[in-house]
């Protein structure tokens, strides 16, 4: 019997000659992330572990991104243990503020995530690298501890269940109305502890930036990681990236003929338009023109699903000579440092300005309710970002509507969830 790309990433990071699902593996690990919340507790446990040094200070990155800038005394200090650590420890991938951004836009960014890596993060959206080629899944800030220390990570070898999409992409569909169409239809807890494979025709002319997005998202199914095998987009994309943190362009895998999978699901994308997750689960899936009702308070355009600069720039055509209503607060984040300049440059951050919007610093910010937008008892706002639980954004009876960029900037608009086509 084949295998799956993930089970060769996998495989290729043990000592063994073969490996099944189900199996429990100690996995050696290209890269090991951790931010700003789940960094101080691996902290913490690495200094019980009376450890001297880190495994390598190259395969290392911490990244200040949720309450970064620091929006209070707790924050500034979770924030310095980072810090300190980098430089106790000489760990050559830390991003301090001015230089960070979202932790998994960045790390695609500056090529420290290749095709055939296998990367943790005390993250849960760690799985964003999927869409190089790489298996990337979250841990606990106990497994990133062990890691920092042995530079290995224990986990079982994940079935795969494989997503086929097929035919042309609608008008203002991109890859998040295509994980939230998947997510949709499989539930929460589709996927559980699975991989999700996306691939098909409509996969393979899709751009970087809608895949990150998809492989982003499968956790939001419950999976252990989501992936799409290399190909000419990949290796145009890594090509692309100046100033790479890893030199190469990675080990290419990609599933055999004979891979066995769990499921394998096909999907009609001509029949997928627009589409909105309404509260309180990223399952929860309606297409935009059955919710125009729904009235707003807030749009937030950003975060490491939909803030990197084609997301940007969706958003800016949408609003370009328009006013936003009165009655909405838009807050757009920049996912990284490069895209806010980017943004500047092009006179994307004009135009939202020009609109009635706000143009942040880079930060997780509000998709966590973290800062940057906090929502008020009963308020409700259209976010890009990747769920809309109870209380995610703010208050427990605020509402987080989840959408593509286009949607949320037409609905910043209309005061209420619009389809683009409104107001173009």
């Amino acid at each position: 019997m084949g295998l799956t790309i993930t089970e060769k990433i996998l495989l290729k990071h043990t000592k063994l000659k073969k490996i099944h699902p189900g199996e429990f593996i100690d996995a050696r690990v290209d890269l090991c992330l951790g931010n700003d919340i789940t960094a101080p507790l691996a902290i913490e446990e690495f200094e019980k572990s009376g450890a001297k040094k880190v495994f390598d200070r190259k395969k290392i990155a911490l990244v200040p991104d949720h309450f970064a800038p620091a929006k209070d005394m707790a924050s500034a200090n979770q924030c310095k243990r980072l810090a300190d650590f980098s430089r106790k420890y000489d760990i050559k991938h830390y991003f301090e503020v001015g230089q960070m951004g979202v932790e998994h836009a960045l790390l695609p960014e500056i090529g420290l995530a290749l095709p055939g890596d296998l990367i943790i993060g005390a993250d849960s959206h760690t799985c964003t690298y999927g869409a190089l080629g790489a298996f990337s899944t979250g841990v606990g800030s106990t497994d990133l501890a062990a890691a920092m220390v042995t530079g290995e990570v224990w986990l079982k070898v994940p079935e795969s269940i494989k997503f086929i999409f097929r035919g042309k992409l609608n008008k203002w569909v991109g890859g998040k109305d295509l994980i939230l169409h998947t997510i949709g239809d499989i539930g929460v807890d589709g996927a559980r502890y699975m991989a999700m494979e996306f691939c098909g025709e409509t996969i393979e002319k899709l751009p970087m930036e809608d895949r990150l997005t998809m492989c982003n998202m499968a956790i939001e199914a419950g999976a252990k990681n989501g992936i799409i095998a290399p190909d000419k987009i990949t290796s145009q994309y890594i090509r692309s990236i100046k100033n790479k943190a890893k030199p190469g362009i990675g080990r290419v895998y990609s599933s055999d003929k004979n891979a066995k999978y769990r499921d394998v699901k096909e999907y009609d994308c001509r029949r997928i338009g627009p589409l909105v997750a309404c509260p309180s689960l990223p399952s929860n899936v309606k297409p935009v023109k059955a919710l125009r009702d729904v009235s707003i308070d807030q749009v937030v355009i950003g975060s490491c699903t939909n803030g990197r600069i084609s997301d940007l720039r969706i958003a800016a055509k949408i609003l370009k000579g328009k006013k936003i209503r009165s009655s909405v607060r838009l807050i757009v984040i920049p996912a990284t440092q490069k895209i806010y300049l980017d943004a500047m440059r092009e006179g994307l951050a004009k135009i939202f300005i020009d609109a009635g919007g706000v143009f942040s610093t880079p930060t997780c910010g509000p998709c966590l309710g973290g800062h940057m937008g906090i929502l008020a008892q009963g308020e409700r706002a259209v976010s890009t970002t990747n769920r809309n639980f109870v209380g995610r954004m703010g208050d427990p009876t605020s509402e987080v509507y989840l959408s593509n960029p286009a949607v949320a900037a037409a609905s910043a608009i209309k005061g209420r969830i619009a389809h683009p086509e409104e107001v173009i």
